[in-house]
């Protein structure tokens, strides 16, 4: 289980939330420094749990950030020494953001690289920016959304900074469960 004091303590609905608006256009470079958020409002609230997944909803700018947040069930190689690693879908209501997917791989990826996802056999290509990737544009986060609802396995390869590559492995059992409450607490219609 995913606890509500690490969600604040690590910043994770606006953090996630904010790369909607560092996204390049198709075929550019991620820009050179992550986006910034504020830390999560102390009155966030967690709606529930399924199967290793979490949700939480607090206030954002005049509306509300509901996020999901996973962690993988196996990440390889085993014997690197990475930090907190995560996948996130946050929506935003005052902004209209939905369904912004991210994935933090507890290290600093290679600069100018990107990230292979693949849900049950369909793949997905994201840039990366520091230790996070993310999906090109909206269309793509709503195929991954609609993938991972669907699936049964996500897996997500990366290279960090010092070369490794890594494979992180996640169950998408109760994601379609979280996802739902984020979604009414949010407003947002599937």
């Amino acid at each position: 289980m995913f606890s509500l004091t690490l969600a604040l303590a690590l910043g994770l609905a606006p953090l996630a939330a904010s790369a909607q608006a560092a996204k390049p256009a198709a075929g550019t470079r991620p820009p050179a420094a992550k986006p910034t958020a504020p830390a999560p409002a102390d009155n966030t609230n967690h709606l529930g749990d399924a199967k290793g997944w979490s949700a939480f909803a607090g206030p954002d700018r005049g509306g509300k950030a509901c996020y999901v947040v996973g962690r993988p069930v196996k990440s390889e190689p085993t014997k690197v020494k990475r930090g907190d690693v995560y996948v996130y879908v946050t929506h935003r209501s005052a902004d209209k953001s939905f369904n912004v997917v991210s994935f933090t791989a507890g290290y600093s990826f290679k600069d100018g690289s990107d990230v292979d996802l693949s849900i049950d056999g369909q793949g997905f290509d994201l840039f990366t920016n520091k230790d996070t990737a993310w999906a090109r544009d909206s269309a793509t986060e709503k195929a991954i959304i609609d993938a991972m609802i669907k699936g049964r396995q996500a897996v997500v390869k990366g290279t960090s900074a010092r070369g490794t590559a890594t494979t992180d492995t996640y169950s998408l059992a109760g994601f379609g469960q979280v996802l739902t409450l984020i979604d009414k607490a949010c407003g947002y219609k599937r």
